[in-house]
């Protein structure tokens, strides 16, 4: 058990942050002897010496300078603590859980995690990212606060977020490039397709067109992308995740006469709004202002 208290070293840093017992004393409303007290007492337990006399003022020696840096973490921890105290008391959550579909853009929810850590530093974040009924599911078990997911849920009201267009593309060099011409289901079905499949336990459903001979099955969309961008398959990919390799050529939208481009309504839903806490509120409110910044397709 530490014999120092932490309210000797507040006094401690109260002296040498206003230069002197006096003006001190003024500032945390305790009496100059008080501070002098709490300050010798402290010298006496540690058996260091922290100040030294320099005409009426006192400054810190060379052990008091290293002491008091370290002593500072813990009196800013102390307030940190004190102040999430508080918020819990108030009814502030300890965690937000997240269940937000991969095919969310990125940059949105980078931002709006960025947003969220500086209005709520101590607040924990769950993400867990899902595909198709993976985040419903989630929902429905009542283990996310919020679910970002291009699918409705039964019993639940959403609201909608962001459209997300998905392109069918294959490498440049793709031998379905090389035909030419305009192209049709027939075409992709002697070709391999990357689909990436459902996270969700009980109810797993696919999406898209899934007729390919060669289908290759992943868990996440990254993995899909990669392949596709080693030319190893087509795809439907976000076009969030493939702006780059779209400018540059890397990536073709294949030329389908028709269902080239499909696009996916993506919803916010609570898991209980009336019941929510205010960092899920605030959570809500980041990413919807994230995707304001961020996504021309949005809703």
């Amino acid at each position: 058990m530490s014999r120092v208290t932490l309210a000797q070293w507040q006094m401690l840093a109260a002296v040498v942050d206003h230069g002197g017992f006096a003006r001190a004393a003024e500032a945390v409303h305790k009496s100059p002897s008080t501070l002098n007290h709490a300050v010798h007492k402290l010298e006496q337990q540690l058996g260091v010496q922290v100040l030294e006399p320099v005409g009426r003022q006192v400054r810190l020696t060379e052990a008091g300078e290293m002491l008091l840096r370290r002593a500072r973490q813990l009196i800013e921890g102390a307030e940190a603590l004190e102040d999430v105290a508080g918020r819990l008391a108030e009814g502030l959550e300890a965690e937000v859980v997240l269940s937000i579909d991969q095919i969310f853009p990125t940059d949105a929810l980078a931002m709006a995690l960025s947003r969220f850590s500086a209005e709520y530093p101590y607040v924990r974040v769950q993400l867990h990212e899902t595909v198709l009924n993976g985040g419903i599911e989630m929902l429905y078990d009542g283990r996310a606060d919020l679910t970002i997911s291009g699918l409705a849920a039964q019993g639940f009201l959403g609201e909608p977020l962001v459209t997300i267009r998905f392109i069918a593309v294959a490498h440049r060099d793709h031998p379905l490039h090389a035909l030419e011409r305009a192209l049709d289901l027939r075409d992709l079905q002697r070709h391999r397709q990357m689909v990436v499949r459902d996270s969700a336990l009980r109810q797993s459903m696919d999406a898209g067109w899934l007729k390919a001979e060669q289908r290759w099955t992943v868990s996440h969309l990254e993995t899909s992308v990669d392949m596709v961008r080693r030319g190893l398959a087509f795809a439907w990919l976000p076009e969030t995740r493939i702006n780059t390799e779209l400018e540059t050529g890397a990536l073709l939208p294949l030329p389908l006469a028709a269902g080239g481009i499909r696009e996916v309504p993506m919803q916010m839903i609570f898991r209980d709004r009336d019941r929510a806490g205010p960092a899920t509120h605030a959570m809500a409110r980041a990413l919807h202002e994230a995707v304001s910044s961020t996504c021309p397709n949005r809703e």
